[in-house]
């Protein structure tokens, strides 16, 4: 039954997380942990606009919330808020309502969709989006720029 959720792809996924590390002089930052499992997702960002121009995420994560962060960090460099606070309410509905994936530039998330049979997987599945967000919504804070 585990292996729907640790299939071939997931593990690809989960194997090769981009954009590992952390920023020098980020604009926003946040960590997401799950009391759950114990994965923590740690992120910087550096913003032009809306736009994420900069991106880094310190990942100590199970396979699942390993495999989220490597398709975020193959696709946020460009991404707006808009759609990384889209991204992350689709991935949670797709989880927790049996909503349909995303259909942006985050649909590959579609290939966690077996997650959502694992209701104990879902706070580590969600924890890059959830902190990216808080990121963006740091940056705009200290920034002084309202929604």
């Amino acid at each position: 039954m585990l292996n729907d959720i640790y299939n071939q792809k997931i593990l690809e996924f989960a194997g090769n997380v981009p954009h590992l590390g952390r920023l020098e002089h980020p604009q926003g930052c946040a960590k997401a942990h799950s009391r759950l499992c114990g994965s923590t997702v740690s992120v910087d960002v550096r913003m032009e606009k809306d736009r994420v121009v900069a991106f880094a995420q310190d990942v100590k994560a199970c396979a699942l919330g390993q495999a989220s962060a490597s398709i975020l960090g193959r696709h946020v460099i460009g991404a707006s808020k808009g759609e990384l606070v889209q991204a992350r309410d689709q991935l949670r509905a797709m989880l927790k309502e049996n909503g349909p994936p995303p259909t942006n530039r985050f649909s590959e998330l579609e290939f966690l969709s077996p997650v959502k049979d694992y209701k104990a997987r879902h706070a580590s599945t969600m924890l890059a989006f959830n902190a990216v967000v808080e990121a963006i919504e740091n940056a705009e804070a200290d920034a002084g720029v309202d929604d």
